[in-house]
């Protein structure tokens, strides 16, 4: 079983408090969409790294006052190959999608929706919602399910706690809880809570490799400083990470065995090659376009392979152009 304590009587990681095998990812800044684009910081995928475990991206974003930002309004949209996972710390998102769910995003609670063979979704932070700060993810699907069916499920994971810490465990196992949503590869997807001044070690599967994501405070992962909006990687054959919290930190932590399969990513797509990625795109746009132009609401969108998003009336995001050289592989 996984363990966390605080000043544990004696190191029993693989490698002790060295930061040797760990890499700072620095976050750059994107705009997403429209006049008044919500900026977010992106930490996955960056060019010499695109992959941890089969997580493909993190977006994190917030906290923003919606009064200045607009909150979130993103509009229909397709996704192939992939699983998206909503995380929030703040606010509410409310999910519209092509299997004809209608959920909230809350946070501690996961919102995980499997593109697979195609599905098209919505979100659009609620009136109420003052503060948005959360992060969006994905997993990249392996060849063997990169095809199945489109799918939603939500999850509200129990507390974990001990003296100085705290954690919700959203995806896989981790210091005895165990999340029950469908994952097709092993994950690992935690909240941590960790006090100012505590030391904790968190047990890990050594077969894996880890993504720390610090949202606020500051930290030190074996041993090497981690600043907020970093994403620190930690390569395999680690059996524990230790943590140290300089102030109160607040963390996701990711995980999972290399990928093993290069993909090729492009806008919402997940696919092997730049010829399927180009059919994704035909398809979307031939879906949501008549007479030339994109329809203007999702009522009038063609059946297809990416669905149709039930009682939502913004209009579908068209997909931008393919760019000139061919799409490359990431592994």
């Amino acid at each position: 079983m996984s363990n966390l304590e605080k000043d544990p009587p004696e190191l029993r990681c693989t490698t002790g408090n060295t930061d040797d095998g760990i890499e700072i990812l620095p976050p750059r800044e994107v705009p997403l969409g429209g006049p008044r684009a919500m900026l977010v910081r992106r930490t996955l995928p960056q060019r010499h790294r695109s992959l941890i475990g089969a997580w493909c991206f993190v977006d994190h974003y917030g906290p923003d006052d919606v009064a200045d930002s607009g909150g979130m309004s993103v509009a229909p949209h397709p996704h192939t190959g992939l699983q998206t996972v909503s995380w929030l710390f703040t606010g509410e998102i409310r999910h519209r999608d092509s299997v004809g769910t209608e959920a909230m995003v809350r946070p501690g609670e996961v919102n995980l929706m499997t593109g697979g063979h195609g599905i098209s979704h919505s979100e659009v932070s609620t009136p109420q919602t003052t503060v948005l700060h959360g992060a969006q993810l994905w997993v990249a699907l392996p060849e063997a399910t990169r095809d199945a069916p489109a799918a939603f499920e939500h999850h509200a994971p129990e507390p974990v706690e001990g003296d100085g810490w705290e954690a919700r465990v959203f995806l896989g196992s981790l210091l005895g809880s165990t999340s029950p949503v469908t994952t097709h590869t092993p994950l690992l997807g935690a909240e941590v809570l960790v006090g100012a001044g505590t030391t904790v070690r968190i047990d890990v599967d050594p077969t894996f490799e880890h993504g720390l994501l610090l949202d606020t405070g500051s930290v030190t992962l074996d041993g090497r400083g981690v600043q907020s909006a970093d994403l620190a990687y930690a390569a395999p054959g680690r059996s524990c990470l230790e943590l140290h919290a300089l102030e109160d930190s607040r963390l996701l932590l990711l995980g999972g065995p290399p990928f093993g399969e290069a993909i090729v990513m492009w806008w919402n797509f997940v696919g092997r090659t730049h010829e399927e990625i180009v059919k994704y795109r035909e398809e979307w746009q031939a879906q949501i376009t008549a007479d030339g132009a994109v329809v203007d609401d999702g009522q009038r969108v063609a059946d297809g392979r990416f669905g149709v998003v039930a009682n939502e009336s913004l209009p579908p995001i068209p997909a931008p152009a393919m760019p000139n050289a061919r799409l490359k592989e990431r592994r």
